[in-house]
Parts: C-alpha cells; sequence; structure tokens
C-alpha cells in the first residue's frame, strides 16, 4: 500500500490511501478501515458505503484481489489474538488477522506446525481461508481450507454465523476471495513436528519431461515437493529444472549439539531492497545469467540436508520488500493448473514462454493432488505453474491473454489471488461452480456490501 494516507478524524481507524496488491500494479484509491474489535468490524460493514467494502489481510494478494477503488478496505490485521491451543490434541482457535509467522512463533515450540504454507509467512489466516492457499504439500495434505474446522463469518446482514466444512457457505467462503464476508476467527487443526528443521533432498533435471518423470515418480515419498525452472532455457535444455523435496526432520536427524533445543524457531534478514532500483535491472541477459548460475551451482543430487524451516518454506522473506526489484511497473505473477493427462498443454506453455523469452527468475512448477471443496478453490489433480513476469514487456498482455486460451482450452484455470488481467469471458471455463458462487453471493448479500476491485473485473 502506498504510505501517501489522509486520516479522517470523524471515522476511529480510517485513512484516505492508495492501495496496491503486491505485484504493485493497477493501485487504486480507497478509504482503509482498521477495525480492532468485532464491533467495530460490524460497524464498518454497515457504514462502508456505496462503493461497498472487502476485506484484507498482510497484501500478499498479487494482483486486485485486496482492493475496492473509491470504496472501503477492511485491514484485519488489528484483529490478531491467538485465543486457545490445544497442544495435546494440535488445534488452534485465533482471530482471521493472525499471521502464519505469528503461528510459527506460538506453535514451533509446542511441537505443531501450520498444516500448509504458501511461499511466505506473512499471510493472514483470514487470507489464508479467503484464497485458500495451497503449499508444496498439496499433494498429500490439500489447501489450507481442508484443515479448517470451523470459522465465523460476518455476513453482509451483520449477523456473525458460524461455518463448517461441508456447508454451501464454507465451500464458497474458501477460495471466496473475501466476497462471502469477513472472516472473524478459525479453528484449525495442526501438523506435528518433532524438530524446527528440514531434511531436504535436492537433484537437477535435464528438461522438463525429466523433471515431470521425476515428481511423478517419487513425489509420494516426500510430504513437501517443488521445482524451480530455468524459463529462459531452450533447445534441449528447454525446462530444465532443480528439483526440491523434504519432510520434517525428527529429532535423532539433528546433530547431537542440537537437540536440547530443538523446535526453536529462527529466520534471517538480509537489508530490504530499495525503494527504486534502475529500470530494466531484470532484462533477459540478467536473468539468464542468473538462471545459469542458480542452475550450476545446485547439486546434481544430495539427501538429506538439514535446512531451518524458513529457509526451506519462505527464502524471499528474508528480503523485505522483494517485490521492489521489478522496478516502478511493478510485475505480474502468472500462476495456472492443467489436469494429468494435459502435460501436453504444460509442455506448449513451457515452450512458448521459453520461445517468447520471458524473464523470470522465479518460476516453480508442483503437482497437485487431490481437488478442495471450495467452490473458486484453485487447485485441480495434476499440475501448476507460477512465474513472475515484469509488468512493463511488451507484449505481456497479449501473450498472457493466448497463455490463458491454452490453459482454458485444457481445462484448466489461472489462480485468482495471483491474478490481475483475466479476461472474464474465461472464467466460467475455468471454474464450474462460478455460477453456484455467484447464486450464493446474490442471496447472502443481494445490496453488493462486499466487493472488490478483483470481483468488478470478473463479474464474481
Amino acid at each position: 500500500m502506498s504510505a501517501d494516507t489522509d486520516s479522517d478524524p470523524h471515522v476511529p481507524g480510517l485513512e484516505h490511501t492508495t492501495v496496491t496488491g503486491w505485484g504493485r500494479t493497477a493501485p487504486s484509491a480507497a478509504r482503509l478501515i482498521r477495525p480492532r474489535t468485532y464491533e467495530e468490524a460490524a460497524a464498518a460493514v454497515r457504514d462502508c458505503g456505496a462503493r461497498g467494502g472487502i476485506p484484507r489481510g498482510l497484501g500478499r494478494a498479487y494482483g486486485d484481489a485486496a482492493q475496492n477503488a473509491g470504496g472501503a478496505v477492511l485491514d484485519m490485521t488489528g484483529l490478531d489474538r491467538v485465543h486457545a491451543i490445544d497442544a495435546d490434541g494440535g488445534i488452534v482457535l485465533c482471530d482471521a488477522g493472525v499471521s502464519l509467522h505469528r503461528l510459527m512463533e506460538v506453535l514451533l515450540p509446542l511441537g505443531w506446525f501450520v498444516p500448509v504454507s504458501p511461499g511466505t509467512r506473512y499471510v493472514t489466516v483470514g487470507g489464508a481461508i479467503g484464497a485458500d492457499i495451497h503449499g508444496k504439500n498439496h499433494h498429500v495434505s490439500g489447501s489450507f481450507s481442508r484443515h479448517v474446522l470451523s470459522l465465523e463469518l460476518l455476513t453482509a446482514d451483520g449477523e456473525i454465523r458460524t461455518v463448517v466444512p461441508g456447508t454451501p457457505l464454507f465451500d464458497a467462503t474458501a477460495g471466496g476471495m473475501g466476497l462471502t464476508g469477513v472472516i472473524l476467527t478459525a479453528t484449525i487443526r495442526l501438523q506435528p513436528v518433532e524438530t524446527s528443521m528440514m531434511s531436504v533432498d535436492t537433484e537437477r533435471a535435464a528438461d522438463l519431461d525429466d523433471l515431470m518423470a521425476r515428481l511423478a515418480a517419487t513425489d509420494h515419498r516426500y510430504r513437501y515437493s517443488v521445482a524451480w525452472i530455468d524459463l529462459l532455457a531452450r533447445g534441449a535444455a528447454t525446462g530444465r529444472a532443480v528439483l526440491t523435496r523434504g519432510d520434517h526432520a525428527p529429532l535423532d536427524a539433528l546433530p547431537a549439539r542440537a537437540r536440547g533445543n530443538p523446535l526453536s524457531f529462527r529466520t534471517s534478514r538480509l537489508p530490504a531492497a530499495p525503494a527504486v532500483l534502475p529500470e530494466g535491472l531484470l532484462s533477459r541477459t540478467t536473468v539468464s545469467l542468473f538462471n545459469e548460475l542458480w542452475y550450476r551451482k545446485a547439486p546434481r543430487t544430495r539427501s538429506g540436508r538439514l535446512q531451518r524451516i524458513s529457509a526451506f518454506f519462505h527464502p524471499l522473506d528474508g528480503v523485505p520488500h522483494w517485490n521492489r526489484v521489478y522496478g516502478r511497473g511493478g510485475f505480474v505473477q502468472y500462476q495456472f493448473a492443467v489436469g494429468h493427462g494435459q502435460e501436453d498443454a504444460l509442455r506448449r506453455v513451457v515452450r512458448r514462454i521459453s520461445e517468447r523469452r520471458c524473464p523470470s527468475f522465479l518460476a516453480i512448477l508442483k503437482r497437485f493432488g487431490e481437488s478442495d471443496p471450495g467452490w473458486l478453490s484453485f487447485p485441480v489433480p495434476g499440475w501448476t505453474l507460477a512465474l513472475d513476469i515484469p509488468a512493463g514487456l511488451p507484449g505481456l498482455g497479449a501473450f498472457l491473454d493466448e497463455l490463458d486460451e491454452e490453459v482454458a482450452a485444457a481445462g484448466g484455470r489461472v489462480y485468482l489471488a495471483k491474478d490481475a488481467r483475466l479476461r472474464p469471458e474465461l472464467l466460467a471455463a475455468m471454474y464450474p461452480r462460478l455460477d453456484d458462487f455467484r447464486a450464493l453471493r446474490a442471496e447472502l448479500d443481494p445490496r453488493g456490501v462486499f466487493v472488490s476491485d478483483l470481483a468488478r473485473r470478473l463479474h464474481l
């Protein structure tokens, strides 16, 4: 979010500001409201005005999902209490504004870890449910909402409803991008761990086919699995990758000196990226050089390396404001999924990106397991590729439109939490439960209290 804000002396916790997603594209102006209690949240929903409101967590949605031009944005990070922990059964009850970082600080010393973590721990619980986030363990554990036992939802009529899995309102809220109401609390089942370290195996894959074969053959042996792909490699090396898999390290895997405090949560922090960086820093030449070095420095094969949880799951969190490296124009993160049996579609998209010479040094391929019940949840059984691209790349919009067509034709979809530019006419083909979602929203929120720039753009 922009720091250019003007406080309104008549409304507590309210200021006027410019809001963007993590990609720093398509900023829009809104009234930012920071409720500190459930009562203040209810008042904000009642008073958000003709342009409606949308809840927002830590702002890590890449596009316009937590923006609301001319309306209200409810910053929920003030509701950040951990209410109760069942240290024997592995269950936590917390406010929706609690970050995954905070949960790790509290839970790891007790021998528990969050059930699903994306590439950043600076995501709120409410955001994790609203985007139905996935991690490196989807092929084993599914997405975040699969581990939510119940939640409290403030709906447009001012009522606070207890919502449980297996109900239409839960399935609309999980992945519903905040459009069914404001999540206030959640009860979550946790993952037991013996240490705060990971046991990590790394290997290089020569090309995309080699990578997919390795993933398909051995993913079932690991709880966590992810591959970095060099999307600037061409010819026989197209799709070459570094494959990293891991599991929570047991106590006996730690050296003797570390066993006295095996559950300590330690993170590293580098200097923040400067506010202004030279334009063109991420050119094809510089990214190609980075990719070459990154691929070459990875071991051909290595097993059992011990690594901190923070380094394995969230390496970029060690660089505050890393999104600034793309310059003032920001970047687009394009993430899509295609099902099993559509590997040729994945190959075509990777080949087209490689031939287009998109300067992406953050490109990740993973395998998804079974679909989750959320009507707008992203994962489908199959494959997902995510890549960052400078937003100012000439012809990028038209190129991504073509990739959207390819993905839709293969029965795939793009991830709404990352999207900033999808054409609305493709949405129904990508999300078959879209009409159910729209119908429930119309019934639950006939005045359109909850709305966002994403919702307007895609007619959600």
